[in-house]
Order: structure tokens, then C-alpha cells, then sequence
């Protein structure tokens, strides 16, 4: 009878560190994967999700807390669109150096300080949000509040390391998935709060993910592991920001993560002012706003499957074609001041932002792929390529997930921008148009158009 070991025998600090370090880790090997290592890796994986998942609440805190601020905090439309663009900002540049800490600290040990670092702005929040209190105290809080879109990165980065090429699509799909939800999960408890406690209890919100944040960072420091074959190369950022697929990669993804993650932003608010008749109170627009993040979550490894069959480029060609229409049932809809269309259009957008964030995801390691095997049908070395592919993918995952979250500050300027000059949301949702259709004629002239150049296979 054959025993499954759960931890490799071989562990310990490293360098005068503490904290519970792997020394041997072979997930290429699958007598050792199967012995050892896929037990060990899906405990971390599970441990990841929850803090990541908690990480993206709190980013998208000031989501739902701008729904609390009523007339008494004396805080306009325009000013709400700032509160909830500064998280989206800190967050995504954050999300570069939490990509290295990784490597730099071990797994376990920056998930569980990332973690706890989450109590931070909840504590803060718990404390300051009370009617009367300045702007910008509370602009500095949602600022603190970014850290959480960090976790993301490192998170990605970690899990990344735990498994063998042949699963890592699986794993870290199921691992972004699950953060995402976080956006879904913030916004149901706004509403949980809202439909029991009221509107001018908005404390109440940081005070339920008090408690978690500690379970999350105590159960990373309990069960998740530090690999010591983690090493950060900063040389393969350097190169990738060479190569022009690194800019353009880049681009694609602030239209579909970039999407979702500031339409999360803005969503509740977009309701609030757009059709105020409609939605006069919090709780009202709160019924509605964690659907959209939701389904875009859910979604997600629909479009990395997708274009595991039929190909990333012409997936994402097509979701951007869909986003583009959407967005234009969104503006015809606030032209005829029709919330069941604007509630479609908008839905259609943050299904199609899931979709695009799987099938774009799934083009990067495609494109140095298909790069890889020119080089080698011009004579180079088929082991070295291939390790030159994965090493330039894994880079422009972590840029093109910074740039990416980006676009969530973006999204709400153009609405605050919108907003402010007409009064209605039709500028932002002109310019989501504008910006859908370079995107998916980016990815037609690039990726698909017949050309003797074409890297085939993205």
C-alpha cells in the first residue's frame, strides 16, 4: 500500500530565514508530482484563492462604500468617480513589485504579511467613516485600500511556480477566477448590510472582513509552503519591454480586465446618477451590482477554453467585437433612458470583459510559442527556445496584468469626466466604443490578418 505524502521531507530555512521553506521541488517530474508535489500544490492553491479572493474585496471596497456616502457627506458624483479611481491606481501599480516580492520573501511568507497588510485600510475605514469626515481623509483611506489589488500579482506569481506546464492553465485560471469573485462577494455584502443594518451603517462593511482577513493570513502561515527554486528574473522584463507584442498584449488587456475591474468600480454608481428615479436609494442600486462582476468571474476560464480550441486572436477578436456592442446597447440605452436595455448592454460587458480576460491571457504564451518554433525551423536550439518562450510569456503576464488593472482608473475618469461635462454617462460609453474597436482591429491586423509574417498558432 502506497502512501501519499503531503510535504517534501526535505524542508527548511534557507539562508538564516525562517519560515517553512521546499528545497526540492520537481513539478516536471511526474513520478514526484504524483507522489508529492500535487498535494502540496493544491493546498497552497486553496490558501492563494482565499487570500487573493479577500484581496480583491478590499480593492473594490470603495465600490460599495461610495453607495453609503449620502447627502450628508457632501461628497458630488464626480468626487465619488475619484474615490473609487485612486484604489483602482495604487492597486495597479502595485502589482509589479508584488510580482517580485514572491521570489524575494517566499510564498508563504508574503501571503501571509499581503494578507494581513489587508487590515490596514479596514481598520481605517472602520474608524474614519462617519458623516463629517474631510475628503481627503478619504481619499488617503481608499488610496491604502489599493494594496489589496496587489495581491493578484504575487498570488499568480506563486501559484504559477507550483505547477508543471501541463496544469498550469488549469491552476491559475481556477486561481484568478476565484479572486475575482472577491469584486462579487464585496458587493453582496454591502447589500447584506444595507438591506438589514441601512444606509448609515457603512462601517459595518470593513467590520465583517476584519475577522476574515485574519483567517486568511493565520491559514497561510499554517498550511502554505515557501519554494526555494522561486527565482525572480528581472533580466526577462527588461527583454520583453523590447519586444513590441509586450505593448500590444498590453493594450488589449486594459480593454478586458481593465474593463471589468472599473466597471466593478463604477457600476453601483453609474446606476445612482444615470437613472436617479430608479435608484434613489443604496440599496436599490446594491440589488444590482455585484451580478455583472459575477458572471465576469464565473466566465472567465469559458474564454481560455475557447481559445485552447479555436484560437486566443480570433476569440478575443470577436469578444472585443461583442464588448463594442454592448457597449453600444449601453449608449443607445442611455439616449432613450431605458434601464432594462442599460441593465443588458451592461451585463453583456462584464461577461464578455470575463471571456476576453481568459482568451487574452491564453495569446500570451501562444505568441512566444509560435516565436519559439520560428526560431527553431531556422536552426536554433528546440530546449533553449523553448525555455526563452516561457521565460519572456511569464514576464508579459506580469506587465500586461499592472497595465491591465490600469485601465480600471481610466474607466471611472471617463465617467467622472462624462458625467461632469454633460451629465450623462454617453461620452465614457463613446469612448469604450472608440477603444473596443482598436482593440479587436489591433488584434485582426496583428494576429490574423493573412500576411507571410503572421505568427501562426496565437
Amino acid at each position: 500500500m502506497t502512501t501519499t505524502i503531503e510535504r517534501p521531507v526535505v524542508e527548511h530555512s534557507r539562508h538564516g530565514r525562517t519560515g517553512r521553506w521546499i528545497e526540492d521541488w520537481r513539478p516536471e517530474d511526474e513520478s514526484f508530482w504524483n507522489s508529492v508535489g500535487s498535494a502540496v500544490a493544491r493546498r497552497n492553491l486553496i490558501f492563494s484563492i482565499f487570500s487573493e479572493h479577500i484581496g480583491f474585496s478590499v480593492w473594490t471596497m470603495w465600490s460599495v462604500l461610495v453607495l453609503f456616502l449620502g447627502p450628508a457627506y457632501g461628497i458630488d458624483p464626480a468626487g465619488k468617480f475619484v474615490l473609487t479611481a485612486v484604489p483602482a491606481l495604487v492597486g495597479s501599480l502595485l502589482r509589479l513589485p508584488y510580482t517580485f516580492a514572491v521570489a524575494k520573501f517566499g510564498g508563504r511568507n508574503w501571503t501571509v504579511f499581503s494578507a494581513a497588510l489587508l487590515l490596514v485600510p479596514t481598520v481605517l475605514v472602520a474608524i474614519v467613516l462617519e458623516p463629517g469626515v474631510s475628503y481627503s481623509t478619504l481619499l488617503v483611506v481608499a488610496a491604502i485600500a489599493g494594496v489589496g489589488g496587489g495581491n493578484f500579482a504575487s498570488s499568480m506569481a506563486n501559484i504559477n511556480a507550483y505547477y508543471p506546464d501541463r496544469h498550469k492553465g488549469w491552476a491559475l485560471g481556477i486561481n484568478a477566477g476565484g479572486g475575482n469573485i472577491g469584486v462579487a462577494t464585496i458587493q453582496l455584502v454591502g447589500l447584506l448590510v444595507l438591506a438589514t443594518a441601512g444606509a448609515a451603517h457603512p462601517r459595518l462593511v470593513p467590520g465583517i472582513y476584519i475577522p476574515l482577513i485574519v483567517l486568511a493570513a493565520l491559514g497561510s502561515w499554517l498550511y502554505m509552503d515557501n519554494l526555494a527554486s522561486a527565482r525572480n528574473d528581472k533580466r526577462a522584463m527588461r527583454d520583453v519591454t523590447r519586444d513590441p507584442h509586450t505593448w500590444i498584449m498590453s493594450f488589449l488587456y486594459i480593454g478586458t480586465f481593465g474593463s471589468f475591474i472599473g466597471f466593478g468600480f463604477a457600476f453601483g454608481q453609474v446606476l445612482q446618477v444615470q437613472f436617479k428615479a430608479d435608484f434613489d436609494t443604496a440599496i436599490k442600486a446594491a440589488y444590482l451590482t455585484f451580478l455583472g462582476p459575477l458572471l465576469g468571474s464565473l466566465i472567465r476560464p469559458l474564454g481560455g477554453l475557447l481559445a485552447d480550441r479555436i484560437g486566443g486572436a480570433l476569440v478575443t477578436f470577436w469578444n472585443f467585437v461583442a464588448m463594442a456592442v454592448g457597449a453600444g446597447l449601453v449608449l443607445a440605452a442611455s439616449i432613450r433612458n431605458s434601464l432594462p436595455l442599460f441593465l443588458v448592454g451592461f451585463i453583456a460587458l462584464f461577461v464578455f470583459s470575463g471571456i476576453g480576460n481568459g482568451s487574452t491571457y491564453k495569446m500570451i504564451p501562444a505568441i512566444f510559442r509560435a516565436k519559439s518554433r520560428l526560431l527553431v525551423g531556422q536552426g536554433a536550439d528546440l530546449t533553449t527556445s523553448d525555455r526563452e518562450a516561457r521565460r519572456l510569456a511569464g514576464a508579459l503576464i506580469g506587465i500586461a496584468g499592472a497595465i491591465g488593472a490600469f485601465g480600471g482608473v481610466l474607466v471611472n475618469l471617463a465617467f467622472r469626466q462624462s458625467f461632469l461635462e454633460t451629465g450623462t454617462g454617453d461620452g465614457a460609453y463613446i469612448a469604450f466604443i472608440v477603444y473596443y474597436a482598436l482593440c479587436f482591429l489591433l488584434t485582426w491586423f496583428v494576429y490574423l490578418r493573412p500576411s507571410p509574417n503572421r505568427l501562426s498558432g496565437v
